[in-house]
């Protein structure tokens, strides 16, 4: 059943964490790895979308893969010492296909530390918001430019084709991020100009809203 693509038949799925399936995952493209080979490859691809785990992680979730009989291991040489290369089992694509069809699509977490000193900007000043803010795109371009490299490194690869789409859509999704980082550089200097007219309370000099617990009633109406 494993050898083709056809939808498994129902199966009941262990509770795992999505980054077990992940790392599942990344034993599906016909290649035996070690730790430190998923590791790598979770750098080399799934850190531009979904996350970069460490060594122990990887370790944690392969031996909790291996006792469910999705993985199987073996010590095989290295340049300097034995180590262990892990490979899925029929068992475990089973599962995996399942896990990819029957998954609820969950919505992405999104914590944005520049955006989170943003909000708070009226603690801070332009200037020291706008520094913040292309740090954020010199970040940002990095990314992106590393998904265009992936993304085209992968072209040769048929095997890698989803992969490819995926690390397109990731250098889109930087290039977008720098975008709207690019506008808020304008956006600041119109919030700080707004925010001249905003009354400060006497000792604080925190504002004095217009309307206090007016979001109060807009979460009501929304």
């Amino acid at each position: 059943m494993s050898e083709n693509s056809d939808p498994p038949a129902e199966i009941e799925l262990p509770a795992l964490p999505a980054t077990a399936w992940a790392v599942l995952g990344t034993l599906s493209f016909g290649e035996e790895l070690s730790g430190y080979d998923i590791k790598t490859w979770a750098d080399w691809s799934l850190n531009y979308f979904y996350w970069s785990p460490s060594f122990s992680q990887v370790y944690s979730e392969l031996k909790r893969l291996e006792s469910h009989g999705f993985v199987v291991s073996r010590s095989i040489p290295g340049e300097t010492r034995k180590r262990r290369a892990y490979s899925i089992t029929p068992e475990g694509l089973d599962a995996l296909r399942g896990w990819t069809r029957t998954a609820e699509v969950d919505r992405p977490a999104l914590k944005h530390s520049t955006i989170l000193h943003l909000w708070l900007g009226h603690l801070n000043d332009p200037e020291n918001l706008k520094a913040r803010v292309r740090e954020h795109i010199s970040q940002m371009t990095e990314l992106r430019d590393g998904a265009a490299t992936r993304a085209t490194n992968a072209g040769n690869e048929p095997s890698w084709a989803y992969a490819q789409m995926v690390m397109d859509w990731s250098r889109r999704h930087y290039q977008a991020e720098i975008t709207m980082a690019e506008e808020l550089l304008d956006q600041i200097d119109d919030a700080a100009a707004k925010f001249i007219g905003a009354t400060m309370q006497q000792g604080t000099g925190l504002p004095a809203p217009v309307d206090p617990g007016k979001w109060k009633r807009a979460g009501r109406e929304a």
